[in-house]
């Protein structure tokens, strides 16, 4: 029988790089590339579009409850669903980076945006970040010819996004 005294010890002494799938331990905390930063995008333009798509549908179930036998669709046009998709896109990075700093698209990539400090963004600097992506996304590319991978956005607001595959709480 081994006593408690005998056991190894449960968890490496550095659980944090631990948690880091081996491959990816020497990127850790390096600014992310053109490939990894466009893929994390579309998974949240997906969400975007996702929350656009479930609110018109879910005011067209509203207003069909209310009036069922006169129920037509709602107007729904391409220039109505950019305006929406613009308010719904700077809400939810605003809320994502300035709260754990990373999206949903980010999360699934192992990206993380951080001030100048390496720290998290605060609500301004998210919000500022937010509007300057959403009106301005093609700005993205310039992580493609900069030699410190940051885009035009996080060039002008001293942001960068890192990789950091490690979960904070």
């Amino acid at each position: 029988m081994t006593g408690a005294a005998e056991d190894p010890e449960p968890f490496p002494v550095d659980v944090h790089r631990a948690a880091v799938p081996r491959e990816a331990r020497d990127f850790q905390g390096d600014r992310a590339g053109i490939v990894t930063r466009l893929v994390a995008n579309l998974i949240d333009g997906g969400v975007i579009i996702g929350v656009v798509v479930g609110g018109y549908l879910g005011w067209a179930g509203l207003l069909f409850l209310l009036n069922p036998t006169g129920f037509t669709w709602p107007p729904f046009t391409f220039a109505r669903g950019v305006i929406y998709g613009g308010v719904v896109a700077v809400v939810y990075f605003t809320a994502s980076w300035s709260t754990t700093g990373r999206t949903v698209g980010d999360r699934i990539m192992g990206l993380r945006v951080v001030n100048f400090r390496g720290n998290r963004v605060r609500y301004v600097g998210a919000f500022l970040r937010a509007g300057f992506c959403t009106m301005f996304p093609i700005g993205l590319l310039w992580v493609v010819i900069s030699p410190t991978n940051r885009s035009v956005q996080d060039t002008v607001l001293r942001t960068s996004v890192i990789y950091d595959w490690v979960w904070r709480a």
